[in-house]
């Protein structure tokens, strides 16, 4: 694979610092049942690094002690942790809003087969990833059959409560591009899927968030491959939108990888640049729990340009209005 980050470390992008702490994003590690071609982690099924128990534990430390509001999982497939539902049950026990970053096919895998009836009971927000309402463009980029077992989850998910008026269960879809082109409008394109999986499956979701590709790991290396690399980070460039810095994600989260150590962002832990905290080299979980990482320069490089670019891009869709 190609290494991305001796091509995005120099950067002109503006600084940026926290502002103050609201979430954790942890990766439970880059196991997955499926391997998708635009993955900037990388995951599939014969990844072997998975968080264990002693960190899971810190994590639900500092949820207590920082007093933070959201928990938001992901992988790999966070639910092939085997202290995932540890972890939500203790998270949720705290008050704490629990955000799942679900594949949807994961509902249908062998010893999985009770997890959508958890999640409806432990109250988890699902962000599902389904990045088109086409079975072939599903399945072309993430594999045969993928879609209909992705339809069938979300079925399964609307009969248990998810999406549907006063049950407090939420269900967000995610899409992203297939290629190096930025992502359609989010708004018209919501439109589109709630008129297309209504129509020919009866299924319902909350809000559709619109990602941009990231030029990092398995989809950075594919552009480079292609000689498409140098192209789609001046589309970013030249699509830059000032007005999205104010609201990019690592303003108020910090991404934890499955060690614990701690990271601007999902991206930058994918390119391994730590967060910056005080003389520490490799920050970590238990540096939380007696640290104010509030007004601390966020680290950046070129990728930033992704989550800027157009629309914006964050985990929680686009940022501009």
């Amino acid at each position: 694979m190609h290494a991305t980050l001796p091509l995005l470390r120099a950067t002109d992008f503006p600084a940026l610092r926290r502002k103050t702490l609201d979430a954790l994003q942890v990766n439970l590690g880059y196991r997955c049942n499926q391997t998708c071609q635009h993955c900037h982690v990388n995951a599939g099924p014969n990844r072997k690094e998975m968080m264990d128990g002693d960190t899971v534990d810190l994590v639900l430390q500092v949820l207590r002690a920082r007093r933070l509001s959201t928990l938001d999982l992901t992988g790999g497939a966070p639910e092939m942790n085997e202290h995932f539902r540890r972890l939500v049950r203790g998270a949720r026990g705290l008050g704490v809003r629990v955000i799942d970053r679900c594949n949807l096919t994961i509902l249908s895998e062998p010893g999985h087969e009770d997890l959508a009836e958890f999640l409806a009971g432990q109250q988890v927000e699902v962000t599902a990833s389904l990045p088109c309402y086409s079975q072939a463009n599903v399945d072309k980029q993430r594999g045969d059959g993928v879609f209909e077992r992705s339809i069938g989850a979300l079925q399964r998910l609307n009969s248990l409560g998810y999406a549907r008026a006063g049950s407090g269960l939420i269900l967000n879809l995610v899409y992203n591009p297939q290629g190096p082109a930025l992502p359609p409008g989010q708004h018209q394109l919501e439109a589109d899927y709630k008129r297309e999986l209504d129509s020919h499956f009866g299924i319902e979701f909350n809000q559709l968030f619109v990602l941009a590709n990231m030029p990092i790991q398995r989809f950075g290396s594919m552009l480079i491959s292609k000689g498409q690399f140098s192209a789609y980070m001046r589309l970013l460039k030249d699509n830059y939108s000032a007005a999205n810095v104010g609201a990019v994600m690592c303003r108020t989260l910090v991404s934890v990888d499955w060690q614990g150590y701690l990271y601007d962002c999902d991206f930058n832990q994918m390119l391994n640049l730590p967060l910056r905290l005080d003389d520490s080299m490799r920050p970590h979980l238990r540096d939380l729990l007696g640290h104010d990482v509030d007004g601390q320069p966020i680290v950046v490089a070129d990728h930033c340009y992704g989550c800027t670019a157009g629309q914006g891009s964050s985990c929680g869709g686009a940022l501009a209005a």
